[in-house]
């Protein structure tokens, strides 16, 4: 009995021993099982960023952004890509002769390290697509001249000692542009014809004789014809700058009555019977006056010739050109001037300019957006005898190793470097102090530009095909969101 009771119990304790040994050695060659990771989230929109306070400038944001159904509070601006305008042919500056001048001072690696900054197609490139040039001197050159310029009481009708040597400077650097964008579009503006063809026989004021409408006319032609033959294609001109304004040095007056004459008598006939495809563009004036271009291009003789019509914005409100554009349905609307003073404040213009320069000009039908001068010195020269003392380029070249970027620098690098040309502007609404302006590239991606108006930060969701992503913008700064 002794024995067989300590025979079982022997056995029921080995049997729990070995339970025990097994249930131990499974728990120690058991695999834990693999962690559980979130999902990963793939970021949807690429934000980039320029602060009033000038703590970010042109910064792209490291935050993930995706698209989500869920819904929320905050205000929309609601994109509609099937809701379409202008297609754009690019957004720029002036390259003035103090432009050029200044940026030649530059060594050989600076200076294309700037170049490559502005015109380029890289990550560290702001891909300028569109400028303005002066045809013969602005008030932003040195000194005056035309392509034409003789001695007192001189003419040369047959303008035999026509020539652009006076402005080898803006060539050769339009050259080295052209070498890194070949696609950049040029515009070219005169300030004065030759005094010679002149009333008052001055750089300043005087109006155009009309004995001279053909000679200045076939002065265009050469213009455009010596311009190819430097390898330059200019891909439209503007008649006059500033024609009601004839007390900058150089300039000179011209009425809307003139301009059309002008237009269908003379200029327009040369351009055709030359095979010349430049388009004419008119006005190039302040939005104050859009009874100008109205006129001019109510012409009925003088309309077939011209392209559309050019404004400024130092007068008037911005709406004027959907005015002319809503008038004359088939003609385009250009922005092709607009300068920030050497006095002014980094977040004010940066506000003001991206309000109505960019957002407000395509938003009312312009081709383009153009501040104005690219580059100057830090006493804000060269400018002429009577120029603008006052206007602050893009760029500041302080020696032949060093440049600074301005404001307007960052102004037009919010639309150009992320709206090429041939991108179309799409609908986007405008809630509460959000300006905006959207935009489709050829490459299927949206651009979203939006300035936040108001003195406090901003929340909102940028909404599209029944899907937001939710953003905030800080008072007074811009940002460029690419999806």
């Amino acid at each position: 009995m002794n024995i067989f009771n300590f025979s079982r119990a022997a056995l029921v304790g080995f049997a729990l021993f070995t339970v025990s040994c097994c249930s131990r050695a499974t728990e120690e060659n058991k695999k834990p099982d693999p962690p559980v990771n979130p999902p990963t989230v793939k970021n949807e929109v690429d934000v980039w960023i320029t602060k009033a306070d000038e703590t970010i400038k042109l910064q792209k944001q490291t935050s993930i952004l995706a698209f989500t159904t869920a819904s929320n509070s905050f205000q929309n601006i609601d994109i509609d890509v099937s809701q379409t305008y202008q297609t754009i042919d690019g957004f720029g500056y002036t390259l003035t002769g103090g432009s050029a001048e200044v940026i030649n001072t530059l060594s050989a690696s600076k200076k294309q390290e700037l170049l490559q900054d502005l015109f380029g197609s890289g990550e560290n490139s702001i891909a300028v697509s569109y400028l303005r040039v002066s045809i013969g001197a602005s008030d932003l050159n040195s000194s005056v001249f035309s392509y034409n310029d003789l001695e007192p009481g001189q003419t040369d009708i047959n303008l035999t000692k026509f020539s652009l040597e006076k402005d080898r400077g803006v060539i050769n650097l339009l050259k080295e542009i052209l070498a890194i964008n070949p696609k950049i579009k040029i515009l070219g503006s005169p300030w004065s014809a030759p005094v010679w063809m002149k009333t008052n026989g001055s750089t300043i004021g005087g109006s155009l004789k009309p004995e001279y409408y053909g000679v200045y006319a076939q002065y265009f032609v050469k213009y455009i014809q010596a311009m190819k033959n430097e390898g330059i294609t200019v891909d439209a001109i503007t008649i006059q700058n500033e024609p009601l304004h004839g007390g900058n040095n150089p300039s000179m007056v011209m009425t809307a009555e003139e301009q059309a004459t002008f237009v269908k008598q003379s200029l327009g006939p040369a351009f055709k019977n030359a095979g010349i495809n430049t388009k004419i563009i008119v006005y190039d004036h302040n939005c104050d006056r859009p009874d100008y271009p109205i006129a001019v291009l109510s012409d009925k003789d003088a309309s077939p010739y011209i392209d559309g019509a050019a404004f400024h914005l130092y007068g008037g409100d911005i709406s004027a050109l959907s005015s002319v554009r809503n008038t004359f349905p088939t003609k385009n609307v250009y922005f092709t001037e607009q300068w920030t003073a050497s006095n002014g404040n980094f977040g004010g213009d940066l506000k003001w300019h991206t309000k109505n320069v960019v957002i407000g000009s395509m938003r009312n039908w312009s081709k383009n957006a153009l501040e104005w001068n690219l580059a100057n010195d830090p006493q804000f020269k060269p400018y002429t005898s009577g120029g603008c003392t006052m206007c602050k380029g893009a760029i500041t070249v302080n020696s032949t190793e060093n440049y600074a970027k301005n404001v307007s620098y960052y102004i037009i690098a919010h639309a150009s470097k992320f709206v090429p040309q041939n991108s179309v502007r799409i609908a986007s609404t405008q809630p509460g102090n959000l300006a905006t302006v959207a935009f489709k590239r050829e490459d299927g991606k949206v651009v979203l530009i939006v300035e936040n108006d108001g003195n406090n930060a901003e929340s909102f969701n940028i909404r599209i095909n029944g899907k937001i992503a939710t953003l905030s913008l800080d008072a007074g700064a811009v940002g460029t969101y690419i999806f």
